[in-house]
């Protein structure tokens, strides 16, 4: 799963980023709202994780923007604005939740995992499985027949993908999206390797 994160103070920002990637996530990060609006738009992200008070775009500015392009990507509001204002602004302005600043961070990944199984599909799987192979997305641990199976995150992220798109042909493209972030060389045979 591919998430960006638009935030402009670098050590929240790193803060994030780090432990999105320890849970196996792909992390894009921009620093400010002109650049998260351009990578919204140019790339595929699962989940957009976005600060208000920023420079170039406030959050809100950047909202409405993606809402108005149709943009569907689940998007979280993260942010020291705290009033029942904002975050009603927030809330009706596009965004799938709100969380203040300062956060614990498993609250934050909480959200995060809520938010993603709310975007896949009506029922909201806590597991996926083919054959006797079993991936836990709570957990992020895969077993097959019953032994435990240690994959790096980005095999954990292939796996993920292809096992939320059973019957279907997934694409070195689609792979590239929704597993690697913005730094990936697509000329690379990374993805190959992988797989």
């Amino acid at each position: 799963m591919r998430i960006l994160v638009v935030e402009d103070e670098r050590k929240v920002a790193r803060f994030i980023e780090r432990g999105l990637k320890e849970e196996r996530f792909a992390v894009d990060v921009a620093r400010d709202g002109e650049e998260g609006l351009f990578l919204a738009l140019s790339n595929d992200y699962d989940l957009i994780v976005l600060d208000v008070l920023m420079p170039k775009k406030d959050g809100f500015q950047v909202l409405r923007e993606l809402r108005a392009g149709k943009c569907r990507t689940r998007i979280l509001m993260l942010t020291a604005r705290d009033s029942v204002n904002d975050r009603v602004q927030g809330l009706e302005g596009g965004a799938d939740d709100y969380l203040i600043k300062p956060f614990a961070f498993a609250e934050f990944l909480a959200r995060v995992r809520v938010l993603l199984r709310r975007g896949t599909t009506e029922d909201s799987p806590v597991s996926l499985s083919a054959f006797d192979l079993m991936l836990d997305l709570k957990t992020r641990k895969v077993t097959r027949a019953g032994k435990p199976v240690a994959l790096s995150a980005k095999e954990f992220g292939v796996l993920e993908y292809l096992l939320r798109h059973p019957d279907e042909v997934v694409t070195r493209t689609q792979l590239a999206e929704h597993v690697w972030d913005e730094n990936f060389d697509s000329f690379s045979n990374v993805i190959d390797v992988t797989v």
